[in-house]
């Protein structure tokens, strides 16, 4: 049987177990002792030579490793008990070792005087052997945390952020012996934190020495373990560690930094996502589980993106009844299969209806008496409803009218409008149609005593079906070229999940009559998305840039200039406005038959008015 001894192995000899560090320290406590004893008669090596020759000398030292390497069995030092280098084992291995030197101390003091071995030597020899086994256990220790970054074929990075998340990221990386990243130099914006040291990698200095650090270091890769980083910052640190010619790499907005870890597997290029800059808002689930739980839902555009999303997300707080409503039947497919993993579309869960047939809405609603409606169904492509403002009107006014109308004949208890950041000061069929949308539904409020009607407002969704990011990807996929319409042109972007999981909580807390808009962060430069999308592909492809379309903000607002919000008054992500209500000459609207009339309409009523009217030239 071959046997092999390593600072982590032991062996078995007749049934007892033996570790390396036994014979280390028993060498350890030989070469304490003498030490002990040079020091003690003044570094004479004589004398030393001289006590060596005696049989006391070895009697004592047979003392020290017996009783130190027996104790140390017995309690775990050496049977694998403890990491060598760890606090807990440096605790244990100080009573140890010092115990047993008393113990030698007071058995050679009870045998007698010895001139060749002073009183004192035991004492000595038990502070210096803790000394020396804690520092060659803290060497070992050292060598094993920090050697695997130092491998021949890792890869040299800089990391940027000596915060929680960069720490972590970087004691993984000299830790792990499969780590495939040596960090060679830490950068942070936080002048307190240069010249610190994080696991030996020091922090050199802020942003503006990355050049610098990548050039006297080497490094290939950049590392941003800033999860919070905002986006024009990651923008800015991207372009600076591209000019010095590094990769870059992230860690996302993580969930896990909130337990605490980090994952150096979580290390990905940057995606559009990274770009909002903020931190997803806290959500009160119990609120949302406790509001919706028994009850019978309906949400309408149910096929769409934002409404399969809110479905998803609905079922999972046990409604009595979900009632997916969308004139799609390959949406409602779609949705279903989603949520059940079927989609036979014969149940009672989905509903084939326009909410543009009034008739037909109404009886649905007296049948189906749904308890919260969600109202996510809409138009929302601007340049072909300036191309077709009628079907703005039919759909996105007249539509919310008789869903608001069927909510109140049957007692609906709370009715959520999903707006667009496009009804703030709107200049478009597309915003108009939605901001009369909203005061429709404060309209429902005020003449209603006991159902509660809401709107919520947010700006681009990532993902949603048709949105820029969609589009983009195909054009990608395409070969290119990616088409935006100005450099300068920005949007609020938010994730999907995020926008229904507030839609949600704006139903839980918002009062009658409110429009919520929820928090976008930052706005985001649609060519700053271009580019990193076309990053992410790895593909060379051009940016061309076409103009602002007719009635295409160059940057979208969140609040009409009329509105004075109230911000997170009822939850951290939403801000409160009240929206005018309206006095809509339905009779005149209704006979609305041609999309020039319908713009003159919408042309006429494009601004914040507390009355809606329409006045022939």
């Amino acid at each position: 049987m071959t046997y092999r001894v390593g600072w982590h192995t032991s062996g078995r000899f007749g049934g007892l177990t033996v570790s390396p560090w036994m014979l280390a320290d028993s060498i350890l406590w030989a070469t304490a002792f003498t030490l002990a004893l040079w020091m003690r008669f003044d570094f004479s090596v004589a004398q030393v030579a001289n006590s060596m020759g005696t049989q006391r000398f070895y009697a004592v030292l047979i003392g020290f490793v017996v009783l130190g390497c027996g104790v140390g069995w017995f309690v775990g030092l050496y049977r694998g008990r403890f990491v060598p280098g760890s606090v807990l084992e440096s605790g244990v291995l100080s009573m140890v070792f010092i115990g047993s030197a008393f113990l030698v101390f007071v058995g050679h003091a009870i045998i007698g005087e010895n001139g060749e071995i002073p009183r004192s030597v035991p004492l000595i020899t038990g502070a210096l052997i803790v000394l020396a086994a804690l520092i060659l256990r803290s060497l070992v220790r050292a060598k094993e945390l920090f050697g695997a970054g130092a491998a021949k074929d890792a890869e040299a990075v800089i990391v940027f952020g000596a915060g929680s998340g960069g720490r972590q990221l970087v004691r993984q990386f000299r830790r792990s012996v499969t780590s495939k990243y040596n960090p060679v130099g830490i950068l942070d914006d936080d002048p307190s934190k240069r010249n610190m040291v994080i696991e030996g990698v020091r922090v050199h200095g802020g942003r503006d020495y990355l050049e610098a650090l990548a050039t006297r270091t080497g490094a290939g890769t950049l590392i941003v373990a800033v999860p919070s980083l905002p986006g024009d910052d990651l923008i800015d640190v991207r372009d600076r560690a591209e000019a010095a010619g590094l990769n870059v790499l992230v860690l996302p907005p993580l969930d896990s930094l909130m337990t605490g870890r980090v994952a150096a597997t979580e290390l990905r290029e940057i995606n559009v996502n990274d770009l909002l800059g903020r931190k997803p808002a806290k959500l009160n689930q119990t609120q949302i589980a406790e509001y919706i739980r028994g009850k019978r839902i309906l949400v309408t555009g149910a096929g769409g993106s934002i409404g399969s999303e809110l479905c998803r997300q609905i079922i999972r707080f046990r409604p009595a009844e979900l009632m997916m409503l969308d004139r799609d039947e390959s949406g409602l497919h779609s949705a279903q299969l989603s949520i059940s993993d079927q989609a036979m579309l014969d149940g009672d869960d989905t509903i084939l209806a326009s909410i543009r047939d009034r008739d037909s809405i109404i009886d649905i609603f007296a049948k189906r008496r749904p308890e919260i409606v969600f109202h996510a169904a809409a138009l929302k492509h601007m340049p072909l409803l300036e191309r077709y403002p009628l079907e703005a009107l039919k759909t996105n006014v007249l539509g919310t009218l008789n869903l608001l109308d069927a909510a109140e004949s049957t007692g609906v208890a709370t009715f959520v409008n999903i707006s667009t950041d496009k009804a703030a000061n709107p200049c478009s069929s597309l915003g108009t149609s939605k901001r009369i949308a909203e005061k429709l539904t404060a309209t429902k409020a005020a003449s209603s005593s006991e159902g509660k009607y809401v709107s919520v407002r947010f700006g681009n969704v990532l993902g949603s079906r048709g949105s820029v990011l969609t589009v983009f990807e195909k054009q990608i996929e395409n070969g290119g070229p990616l088409t935006v319409t100005d450099p300068e042109v920005n949007r609020f972007f938010m994730t999907i999940q995020e926008a229904c999981q507030l839609v949600l909580q704006a139903a839980v807390v918002g009062d009658s009559g409110e429009t919520l808009v929820l928090d976008m962060g930052e706005p985001v430069k649609i060519a700053d998305v271009a580019r990193t999308l076309i990053e992410q592909s790895g593909k060379s492809i051009e940016v061309v840039y076409t103009g602002l379309r007719n009635n295409e903000k160059l940057a979208e607002e969140l609040f009409d200039d009329s509105e004075t919000p109230v911000v997170g008054e009822k939850h951290e992500a939403l801000s409160e406005v009240r929206v005018p209500p309206v006095d809509l000459d339905l009779g005149y609207v209704l006979s609305i038959k041609t999309n020039e009339d319908a713009r003159l309409w919408l042309d006429e009523n494009s601004s914040t008015k507390p009355k809606l009217s329409w006045e022939k030239a």
